[in-house]
């Protein structure tokens, strides 16, 4: 059986600013780690690093963070070196530089703070999804008999992208709200909950690409992401959860260059995260093919 996220995401601390991790091949797409997969992986690196190095701030939670991806990542062991560049009493703001090989590869900026304890005003704003997304029994579901969902088991190219295999997807059954918009409904297909890391996971796996609308032909593709944002607007419970749900939409595609915007939601219905990526879309054969020495993407 793949490992689960917890173990596929397991870090070790070298010194006081400095971890590593394993990059497994299960969460990969093609040769290269899922872009989410790596940033919950950072997020663990974050979750040790305040819990250790700076537990005295009392900030286990990653509020919000932005990631530059500099290059393809891969397999193996990857080193993370932090920089504490903003220790405050309400938030911190770390930089993070990972690494395989002598190659800086990624780069983030991480805020951490306290949401168990956050003071301020809070403001009932009326945002719900439009157009509205269809109700679910989650009960039912899990047996894959809600009225509105059906389990989608037969996902095309999953030996090139690996990671989605990692979720069991539950899409609407009579088709997509609209063409730029695709709502799903997840778990791990092992069974096991997500945690507050996972929610980068769930922030970076779409079910479908652009290849699957009816007008495009050929496929795979592949998506490299150039940067991602996250927003982090509640915790998760200790345990995790088992379900979420989330809507992508994409506002244009063109010359291969896209965004991607991502709402995540738990089964109470409350908002959990918000995500933004500006991604490409290219042949799968930039993903699989040898690197060359200008590690070029």
């Amino acid at each position: 059986m793949p490992p689960s996220w917890t173990n596929a995401t397991a870090v070790e601390k070298i010194d006081s600013n400095t971890y590593s991790c394993d990059l497994l091949d299960d969460w990969c797409i093609g040769t290269v780690p899922n872009g989410g997969y790596v940033v919950g992986c950072i997020m663990e690196v974050i979750s040790k690093h305040f819990s250790t190095t700076l537990a005295k701030q009392n900030q286990p939670h990653t509020i919000a963070l932005h990631v530059e991806f500099l290059r393809r990542t891969q397999t193996g062991t990857a080193v993370f070196k932090i920089d504490d560049l903003k220790i405050g009493r309400q938030t911190s703001v770390v930089h993070v530089h990972m690494s395989q090989d002598g190659r800086e590869e990624i780069v983030a900026y991480v805020t951490n703070s306290n949401m168990d304890i956050e003071e301020g005003v809070s403001f009932d704003t009326g945002y719900a999804l439009s157009p509205p997304t269809f109700s679910v029994d989650l009960s039912k579901l899990e047996q894959d008999a809600d009225e509105n969902w059906k389990e989608e088991a037969g996902l095309p190219f999953t030996n090139f992208r690996k990671a989605i295999k990692r979720l069991k997807w539950f899409l609407p059954r009579n088709g997509a709200i609209g063409r730029a918009t695709g709502d799903q409904w997840f778990c791990f297909s092992d069974g096991s909950n997500f945690t507050d890391s996972g929610l980068a996971f769930a922030a970076d796996m779409l079910p479908h690409g652009i290849e699957f609308y009816k007008d495009q032909t050929g496929g795979p593709f592949w998506y490299p992401t150039l940067l991602l944002n996250l927003d982090i607007k509640k915790p998760l419970p200790p345990g995790g959860v088992k379900w979420l749900f989330n809507r992508t939409q994409m506002k244009k595609i063109q010359n291969g260059r896209m965004d991607i915007e991502v709402h995540i939601f738990d089964a109470e219905g409350e908002l959990v995260a918000l995500s933004h990526h500006v991604a490409l879309a290219v042949s799968a054969s930039r993903n699989t093919s040898e690197r060359s020495k200008d590690v070029k993407l």
